[in-house]
C-alpha cells in the first residue's frame, strides 16, 4: 500500500513539474509577442525569428553542456537513467541523486523544467538589443549565454557549487527562490552590457539632449504578450515548489499562484497611477511593464509573504521600473521594450525584499549574490559581445536600419500589404 502512494506520488510531481515546465515554455510566445508589439513594423519579423530561433539555441546549448556545467552529469552524451518502477521511497531517499529537497524527480523531467527558465534568461536580452542587432551575432551569443554564461551563475546559486571556489552563497544566506536574481537580473545584466556597446537606435536621442519617443506598432500584440507571460509565470513560480502531491506542498503552490498573481496586479496598478501623476495620461505600455515588473519582483521570494504583503511588493516594483525606464532613457540607455529596468532593476528589488518574510535569508547574503551574479554575467557577457564587435560586428548599417532589419536579415516583411512603394 505504502509503495503504491508513493507511485502516485511520484506521477504526481513528475506531471505537475511537466506541465509547469509547459507553461514556462508558453512565456517565450508571450516574450515574442510583447517584442514584436513594443517595435516598428519594419523590424517584426527579425525579432520574431530571434525569438523562436534563441529558444532552439537555448534548447540544445544546455542539453550539449549547460546542465552539466550547472547540475553535473551530461544527458546529451549519457541519456536519461531509467527509473526502477519497483522502487520504494525509502530507496529513493537512499539515493544521493535520487532525492533532493524532498521532491523525487527523473532526470527528463528535471531537465525539461531547467532548460525553459535558460530560454527565459535569453529573451530578456532580444528586446533590450532590438532593432539595430545583426541577428547571427546575436544567435552567436545565444549559444554562449545559454551554454556557459548562465549555467555558470546557475551552479553557483541554484546548484549549490562554490563561486570559483571561495565561497558558498547558500552558506552566506543567500535566496532566490524561482529566479528574480539567477534568471532575471542575469539576463538584464547580459542584455545592459550588450546595449552599452550596440549604441542607441537612429534618431532615438537628439543633438540637445532631447529623447525622442519611438512607439511600438502593435500594441494589442504587445498586451497579448504580457497576458501570456503573466500566465505562464504560475508556471515559472509554481513549479519552483518542485513538487504537490502532499498536503504541505500543495499548499505551498497554492501560495505561490495567489501570490504571483497579487504581484502582478499590485504592479499594474502602482504603474498606472504613477504614470497618470508624470504624463497626465494611462500608459498603456508602462502599466504592461508594471505588471511584469511586479511578477519579477515576487519571483524571488513568492511563497512566504502574505498576499497583502505580496501585493505591495508587487506595487513597489511597478513604481521602480516606470522611474527606471526614465532614468535609463536620460542616461542614452536605450531599451526598446524596457528589458533591462523590468528584469535588472526590479530583479534586484526583488532579491533585496526576500529577507523581509524569509527568515532564512540575510540583506548581506541577497547582496553578496546580487554583486556575484551582476559582475560574473555582465562581465563575461562584455568580453563576448566585445569578440563578436570585432570579429563579425553586432550592429546593422545605417541604411539597413533605416530600411528595417526585416528586409536586410531575413529577406521578407511582416506585414507587406501595408508597405507603399
Amino acid at each position: 500500500m505504502e509503495n503504491n502512494i508513493f507511485h502516485l506520488q511520484y506521477a504526481i510531481d513528475t506531471f505537475y513539474f511537466l506541465v509547469c515546465g509547459a507553461l514556462v515554455m508558453w512565456m517565450a510566445a508571450g516574450f515574442a509577442m510583447l517584442e514584436s508589439g513594443l517595435v516598428r513594423s519594419k523590424n517584426t519579423t527579425e525579432i520574431l525569428t530571434k525569438n523562436v530561433a534563441l529558444f532552439a539555441v537555448s534548447c540544445i546549448m544546455y542539453l550539449i553542456c549547460g546542465y552539466m556545467i550547472m547540475y553535473g552529469g551530461n544527458l546529451f552524451l549519457s541519456g536519461i537513467e531509467e527509473v526502477d518502477v519497483n522502487a520504494t521511497l525509502g530507496e529513493f531517499a537512499s539515493r544521493e541523486d535520487g532525492f533532493e529537497g524532498g521532491s523525487i524527480y527523473a532526470g527528463a523531467s528535471d531537465f525539461f523544467f531547467q532548460v525553459v527558465f535558460v530560454a527565459t534568461a535569453m529573451s530578456i536580452v532580444s528586446g533590450a538589443v532590438a532593432e539595430r542587432m545583426k541577428l547571427w551575432s546575436f544567435l552567436a551569443f545565444a549559444a554562449v549565454m545559454t551554454g556557459f554564461i548562465y549555467p555558470m551563475e546557475g551552479g553557483w546559486t541554484w546548484g549549490g557549487n562554490d563561486v570559483f571556489g571561495l565561497y558558498n552563497l547558500g552558506d552566506a544566506g543567500f535566496s532566490d527562490f524561482a529566479g528574480s536574481g539567477i534568471v532575471h537580473m542575469a539576463g538584464a545584466s547580459a542584455a545592459l552590457a550588450g546595449v552599452l556597446l550596440l549604441g542607441a537606435r537612429k534618431g532615438k536621442y537628439g543633438p540637445n539632449g532631447q529623447i525622442n519617443a519611438i512607439p511600438g506598432a502593435n500594441l494589442p500584440m504587445a498586451t497579448l504578450g504580457t497576458f501570456i507571460l503573466w500566465m505562464g509565470w504560475f508556471g515559472f513560480n509554481g513549479g519552483s515548489v518542485l513538487k504537490l502531491g502532499d498536503i504541505a506542498n500543495a499548499n505551498s503552490v497554492a501560495m505561490v499562484f495567489l501570490n504571483t498573481n497579487a504581484a502582478a496586479a499590485g504592479g499594474l496598478v502602482a504603474a498606472l497611477i504613477v504614470a497618470r501623476i508624470l504624463f497626465g495620461k494611462a500608459d498603456l505600455t508602462m502599466s504592461l511593464n508594471g505588471a511584469l515588473a511586479g511578477l519579477v519582483a515576487i519571483t524571488a521570494e513568492p511563497s512566504t509573504p502574505s498576499a497583502m504583503a505580496a501585493t505591495l511588493i508587487g506595487a513597489v516594483g511597478g513604481v521602480i521600473v516606470v522611474f527606471s525606464i526614465l532614468t535609463l532613457d536620460k542616461l542614452k540607455i536605450d531599451d526598446p521594450v524596457g528589458a533591462i529596468s523590468v528584469h535588472g532593476v526590479v530583479g534586484l528589488f526583488g532579491l533585496l525584499v526576500v529577507p523581509v518574510t524569509n527568515s532564512d535569508a540575510s540583506f548581506s547574503g541577497q547582496l553578496l549574490g546580487a554583486a556575484t551574479i551582476f559582475i560574473w554575467v555582465f562581465g563575461a557577457s562584455l568580453v563576448v559581445w566585445s569578440i563578436l564587435k570585432a570579429v563579425i560586428g553586432i550592429r546593422v548599417s545605417e541604411e539597413e536600419e533605416y530600411d528595417g532589419v526585416d528586409l536586410s536579415e531575413c529577406g521578407m516583411e511582416a506585414y507587406p500589404e501595408f508597405t507603399t512603394k
